[in-house]
This record gives C-alpha cells, structure tokens and sequence, in this order.
C-alpha cells in the first residue's frame, strides 16, 4: 500500500532493516493500539518511535521511567502561579501523539497505573480536570529482558491486555548493521524523517480499515484459537474478549496493508504471535521448557484452518 511504502521509505533512512516494525506500528495506528516494545538496550527503539512520529507529523514524547517517577510526572499537575493569583494546568508529557514510556517496568505499580485511563479512555485527569489527549495517539512502552528481575515491578495482567501488540525487537542483520555503521559515518541516506502522512490521512486510512470485511467462517476461526487457548493444559490464564477483538482488528490491518477487502486465515496466524502472546500465562511446569509463542504455535496448529469459500463475502 502506497501510505506504508512511503512510511516504510522514510523511516528506513534512519532505521535500517525495519521493515516489519513499521508495518505492525502503522496496524497499531489505524486502530489507535498501543504497542510493548522488548528489546535489548542499543537496538533502535527510541530512534524508531521518534522516526515513526517524525513521519505522521506527530507530536514526540519520551518518558523515563525510574522508580522515583511520580504519576503526576506522566499526567501533569495544578500548580499555583503566583503572578496572577490563580492554579494553572500543566499537562505531563502522555499528552502528545507518539509517547516512549521508556522502561515501563522499572516505573512502581502506582505509577504504571496511571497510564490505564490514558491507554484506554485517551484522557487524562488532573485534579478533577479531565484532558483529552491528541489524535492520533500511541503509547509505545519499552522492556529490557535482561533486567527482567532487578529492580524491576512486572507490569500487571491488566496493564498487559491494554497493549494491542507485544514486539520483540532482535539484533540486525549484518548488512543492517553494515548500514548502521555506514550511515554513523554520513555515508548512508540521512540522519532525520520527514513528515509523510498527514493527520487528515491517518484518520481517513482508519475509517477505511473499518470496512475490511471478515466473514463468518473466519471469524469462527479466530474465535476457536482464542478458545482453545482457555481450554490448553499449559495456558493458566487464556486470551480475553478484549484480546480476541485486538486480533480481529490487528487481522483486518493486516489485510488492509495487503490491499484487500477482507480477512484470510493467514492474516490471523500471522497476527497471533504479536497480538497474543503477551495476553497468555503459562502454567508454571510450562514455563520452564517453553515460551507463550510456542504454545500458541501449537494452539493455531491444532485448529483446521477453513478451507476458502468467499472469504470476502
């Protein structure tokens, strides 16, 4: 599709390799999700959140998140001025389009909770006084793997659900890294985005994603896969209703940036890994021998994928 190929185009001068990011970032967007990024530190992740709101023309913001940080630090405050006599409204910096909630699991539990009502209602309330945040708006929050248990607060099931997909952000290639050093050397295509999609654009691309189309039968198979992960012997906890509706969505993404009119069922195996794999709890044996994405894996497995019959009607 001609919006991503342009999204793809421009990131790509600064982020080499990450084709696959920023198509799941733009699905995210047309649905207004928001995205857990996990990866090593060093990867990229803040220079791709700020490339990706660099080319919507967005609003950029980066919280740091220590376990002194206030939820008054990400909402914002009433302070009293003393010049005129009066309280003023500041707002915090989730009041933007693309915020970096950087490191959300060293953040204490209060604090994480504080972004629930912003992930979920898109507002915030300061004092009494409700803000509306801007459109578009995406909270991409970070994890470090390797720090999994120091000084950390693991981010709770409810929290989890609220993101509509979980990434794992892997080593480059050689010949990414071989770009990475090049363009560090001012060898490589640039060092800055430009803003290549519009607001007005964003907002038509989601009315459109709307009208994507999946039919009964494919529908029915998504829900068995949502199903069968509430009745697996090594799930504890399986995909909720909400989690079943971000794989609908995230599946007629998927379908939208293929340039077609409905679903298949390879949109919705392509999309389980991202969209519920961090929805899922392992029982404890499980846990020690696999990951959530290998039982899934096994889950699609076990469900007969529909054989087509008008998928588009």
């Amino acid at each position: 599709m001609d919006h991503v190929n342009r999204l793809k185009s421009e990131i790509s001068k600064v982020m080499v390799g990450m084709d696959s990011e920023v198509e799941l970032l733009t699905i995210s967007l047309l649905f207004n999700g928001h995205i857990l990024l996990e990866s090593v530190p060093g990867t990229g992740k803040t220079m791709l959140a700020k490339s990706f709101a660099n080319s919507i023309n967005g609003v950029f913001s980066r919280i740091q998140f220590t376990p002194d940080v206030l939820p008054s630090d990400v909402t914002g405050i009433q302070f009293f001025n003393p010049k005129v006599q009066e309280f003023e409204l500041r707002t915090g910096p989730i009041v933007a389009n693309i915020v970096l909630a950087d490191e959300i699991n060293r953040a204490t539990p209060r604090t994480q909770s504080s972004l629930l009502e912003v992930m979920e209602e898109r507002q915030v309330t300061i004092d009494g006084i409700t803000v509306k945040v801007n459109d578009p708006f995406m909270v991409i929050a970070t994890q470090n793997p390797v720090e999994a248990q120091q000084g950390t607060f693991s981010l709770p099931v409810a929290q989890m659900d609220r993101f509509f997909m979980k990434l794992t952000m892997e080593y480059p290639s050689l010949e990414s890294e071989k770009e990475i050093l090049k363009q560090a050397r001012g060898v490589g295509n640039g060092n800055k985005t430009i803003a290549v999609l519009s607001h007005d654009e964003i907002r038509e691309l989601q009315d459109a994603v709307q009208n994507i189309i999946i039919n009964d039968t494919v529908e029915s198979y998504l829900l068995q896969i949502v199903r069968k992960t509430r009745q697996h012997p090594e799930i504890d906890l399986g995909v909720s209703p909400r989690g079943a509706l971000a794989l609908m969505k995230a599946s007629q993404g998927q379908a939208f940036l293929e340039d077609r009119e409905f679903v298949i069922p390879e949109d919705i195996k392509k999309m389980v890994p991202y969209v519920l794999g961090h929805r899922v709890i392992l029982s404890t044996e499980a846990s020690f021998t696999k990951t959530a994405e290998t039982v899934l894996k096994e889950v699609v497995e076990s469900v007969p994928v529909p054989v087509e019959m008008g998928f588009h009607s």
